[in-house]
């Protein structure tokens, strides 16, 4: 069943960058480009604009995620990836961007493809304080305490973090 495209409002900040768009049927991210040419030295980190500002209807939001052939090929993530676009916010969509590659500077020019813009639907909750939080399978169990990666090292389960942060704590 296919539902009809959501309507965004969009504005030009710079009048001739292409708008966001989908590269492939069934991509989830539209792609932002850089209406600025940077150089990035290894570890080096900048904020681009993208040109475009949008106007999201309630109970939406957008998320600025990396691309992953600028991560592969060269090194570049997102800084605070996915950043998020409240459906209030007006301004132009900036992408905080950071090199990563220890030996290579990677050069964006006009208009390169930086990032992807993800529309999504979000919940409004209130939040209900409680004393207690009912019991669930995973229970407290974060920070990779499930294991499945050899840094954690033959650890079954275990949450090594939790017991750095307990042997501080009795320092």
């Amino acid at each position: 069943m296919s539902r009809s495209p959501l309507n965004v409002l969009i504005r030009r900040v710079d009048p001739d960058v292409p708008l966001p768009s989908y590269e492939h049927p069934g991509d989830a991210g539209a792609d932002l480009r850089t209406t600025e040419s940077r150089e990035l030295k290894p570890g080096e980190r900048a904020v681009l604009p993208t040109g475009v500002s949008i106007a999201l209807p309630e109970g939406y939001a957008a998320f600025v995620h990396p691309r992953s052939g600028l991560a592969a090929r060269c090194g570049v993530a997102l800084v605070n990836a996915p950043g998020t676009v409240d459906a209030g916010y007006r301004g132009e969509i900036k992408v905080i961007v950071v090199n990563l590659d220890p030996y290579e500077s990677v050069r964006f020019e006009r208009f390169d493809r930086i990032a992807q813009l993800v529309v999504q639907q979000v919940e409004r909750v209130r939040f209900q304080e409680v004393a207690e939080l009912p019991d669930s399978a995973r229970a407290e169990g974060g920070f990779g305490s499930t294991g499945g990666h050899a840094a954690v090292g033959g650890t079954t389960g275990g949450n090594r973090y939790a017991s750095v942060v307990s042997d501080r704590e009795g320092q």
